[in-house]
């Protein structure tokens, strides 16, 4: 039986020991304002609502000892309303199962987490988990608490800890119901992979150059020994080896100082104009090396001031202005500008070459992820554009990308102006 049924019969039950004061009531209503001739009615009524009330007193005495005027003391199948109160109050998913491991509440965080739960059903027909339903049991049959964790894959990828705690009820020999209250640990696993695959991955860059360096030391100290024009050639690439690992720690560091910096202070302003200019003034040389002309667009005339942190946005803009160069050789030249609309002013770099494929786009600002095809020049660290995307969140902002193949890829920023000096109507 439901709990709906359940409440109807418990009602009824207490309507049902006020029977026989109805019916005398009845009776002397009948006996007061009906004619003579109908009178005897009200004595029925009367009759009626004794033997009623012998009936039930006679039941009562059948009942055991202690429990007269209430039901035998039976296990508890449905917690009650001061159980459920505190339940609703948790605010993280929290569930109640009984002994048999039917589940008999759920909170309102437990149905925003996994939609419409059937009361009554058992656990297993929404968590198919082998090992939570074990700790379940182990919990049920020593009466303690226990610890789990589940992993969901469908709809989406989550992962929870969750706490198995009996709920011991005053009369109760043993505990009727578990409360199975729950943690969502799905960041936290999230944030250990990405710590993983982090010293992962640093470990594999820097080992490569390492070993190359290991490699043409032994070379060098054995059969190039007195070789010179090997001994040259070999020195050379420990060189280039050697200032690549360079780059990698200098982008580990910077990494690592721009993701413990606090947000910019609310008075902090640049101007972005005038950080594009820098930009394009100091990869100048290289954009020619590559065979680029440097465009300036919309940059002529006054200045415009953003709320930012004006060497990390120089950073941010010859980061995206080293990547034109390099994957935009061929396309003759790369345009550096701002394009200013009311309020807004949006930032941006373009490159001309081959366009960058659909695939790569979502995952360029992950670490260490590189798109060499196409590539001229040394192989990148995989860090430069991570660096961009933390840079630009402490500036609340976003890096967008544009791109389709043959005809080049569009890295822009949009800030929201400052009213400055060089904004300012005329009075």
């Amino acid at each position: 039986m439901d709990e709906t049924g359940r409440s109807a019969r418990d009602t009824a039950r207490r309507w049902l020991r006020y029977a026989p004061a109805l019916i005398w009531a009845a009776g002397l209503v009948a006996a007061a304002v009906t004619t003579p001739a109908v009178r005897p009615m009200a004595i029925v009524f009367v009759v009626a609502g004794l033997v009623f009330h012998l009936l039930l007193r006679s039941a009562n005495r059948t009942l055991p000892k202690g429990t007269q005027g209430a039901r035998t003391r039976r296990q508890p199948h449905w917690p009650d309303a001061s159980v459920k109160s505190v339940v609703e109050a948790v605010r993280e998913p929290a569930l109640v199962v009984d002994r048999t491991l039917a589940l008999r509440y759920a909170n309102a965080g437990a149905i925003r987490a996994f939609g419409p739960l059937v009361l009554g059903d058992p656990i297993a027909m929404r968590f198919r988990a082998p090992d939570l339903l074990a700790a379940l049991e182990r919990a049920v049959e020593n009466d303690e608490a226990e610890q789990e964790e589940l992993t969901e894959r469908l709809p989406t990828d989550r992962s929870w800890g969750i706490d198995i705690l009996p709920l011991r009820l005053a009369g109760e020999a043993r505990p009727p119901f578990f409360l199975l209250l729950l943690r969502d640990l799905t960041q936290a696993r999230r944030l250990e992979r990405m710590r993983t695959d982090f010293v992962a991955n640093a470990s594999h860059e820097l080992r490569t150059p390492l070993a190359s360096l290991t490699g043409f030391i032994e070379t060098l100290k054995g059969p190039a020994r007195d070789d010179a024009a090997a001994r040259a050639r070999f020195l050379d690439i420990m060189q280039d080896q050697a200032r690549r690992m360079s780059r990698l720690i200098d982008d580990l560091l910077s990494l690592s100082r721009i993701e413990t910096r606090r947000r910019l202070r609310a008075n902090e302003a640049a101007d972005i104009a005038d950080v594009l200019r820098t930009v394009a003034r100091q990869l100048g040389p290289q954009a020619t090396e590559s065979g680029l002309a440097i465009q300036l667009v919309g940059l002529d005339g006054d200045g415009v001031l953003v709320n930012g942190d004006r060497d990390e946005l120089i950073q941010v803009f010859a980061n995206l202005m080293e990547n034109a160069c390099k994957y935009g050789s061929d396309g003759g030249r790369v345009e550096i500008g701002l394009r200013r609309d009311g309020e807004g002013v949006e930032a941006y770099v373009r490159d001309f070459g081959k366009g960058i494929k659909a695939e790569h786009v979502p995952r360029l600002t992950e670490r260490f992820y590189r798109v060499e095809e196409g590539s001229t020049g040394k192989p990148g660290t995989g860090l430069g554009l991570s660096i961009v995307r933390h840079v630009l969140t402490r500036h609340r902002t976003r890096l967008a990308i544009t791109s389709e193949p043959g005809k080049g890829a569009t890295f822009s920023v949009r800030f929201v102006r400052f009213l400055d000096a060089f904004d300012k109507p005329e009075r």
